[in-house]
């Protein structure tokens, strides 16, 4: 399944000649391929809990907020039991928002500067894939699903909310419950984060288009960075391997290159052959 969902763009690179539209339609195949490689895992979800890892990102935490998980600290400090703030609804927001970010800021690439499109869309996709990869060899437990099993307490506080689900009842209704299982393909793929992860890769290539659009990309990067945290989905530890993700990622771009260019000529000649 796999290999021939990874082998689509390639063929559609194949039987259709160059266009915008065909740019889009290739990263929705490659998207196709992912999403395929990132829910499989969740196909055997006994095998999947079987295999989990639970514990050690909550060693981490504690270590970071000394002795105290930032995610409790921060519900503690601002969370109103049974009520869901102005505030966290704008955390929610930012996180729902976030399946817009990484393929908007490619397309707003590819209409704006299309030459840069390329690279944009490899840094992106390549994030992904590499996250996917992980999630595969090393499946790990959010925090919402630490504190359902009762590793994420502090002897202090109470149990880790998980506001998106009391916020996402609450305004979508009865619409909740399918949409929110359509897109839950794999509850237990934190770490890395590949929201924190593709966010900041976005905010980069922003930054290089403009001021304007970098100040725009960081704030969101920052606000769902927190966001993420505040609202039991990630640890900060997931957010740190996501940003170690992107980064790796950029700075192995220019010794990668020309391998993918190598690749990409490859296909371009397979490409001037189908055509004629």
């Amino acid at each position: 399944m796999i290999a021939t969902a990874a082998a689509a763009p390639v063929a559609l690179c194949v039987a259709v000649p160059r266009s915008r539209p065909r740019d889009i339609a290739t990263c929705l195949l490659q998207m196709w391929a992912y999403v395929a490689a990132y829910e499989m895992p969740n196909d055997d979800p006994a095998a999947l809990e079987a295999r989990v890892h639970v514990d050690y990102p909550v060693r981490i935490d504690h270590a970071i907020g000394l002795g105290t998980p930032p995610t409790l600290r921060l519900q503690r400090m601002f969370a109103s039991p049974g009520m869901i703030s102005r505030r966290e609804r704008v955390l929610v927001w930012s996180h729902w928002l976030w399946f817009l970010v990484p393929h908007g800021t490619c397309a707003y690439i590819l209409f704006r500067r299309r030459e840069r499109f390329p690279r944009a869309a490899v840094l992106t996709y390549a994030v992904f894939d590499a996250g996917a990869l992980v999630y595969w060899l090393l499946p790990t437990a959010p925090p919402w699903y630490a504190a359902a099993q009762g590793k994420l307490e502090d002897g202090h506080t109470p149990r880790v909310r998980r506001m998106m689900i009391e916020y996402g009842e609450q305004f979508w209704k009865d619409h909740w419950g399918p949409l929110y299982s359509s897109l839950a393909g794999n509850p237990l793929a934190a770490m890395p984060s590949l929201h924190f992860a593709t966010s900041v890769n976005a905010a980069h290539l922003l930054a290089e288009l403009g001021p304007v659009e970098g100040a725009i990309g960081w704030a969101y990067a920052l606000t769902l960075g927190l966001a993420l945290v505040y609202l039991g989905e990630h640890y900060v530890v997931d957010l740190l391997a996501g940003l170690a993700l992107t980064e790796s990622a950029r700075a192995l771009a220019p010794t990668v290159s020309p391998l993918f260019e190598r690749f990409s000529r490859g296909v371009q000649a397979l490409e001037a052959k189908a055509h004629g």
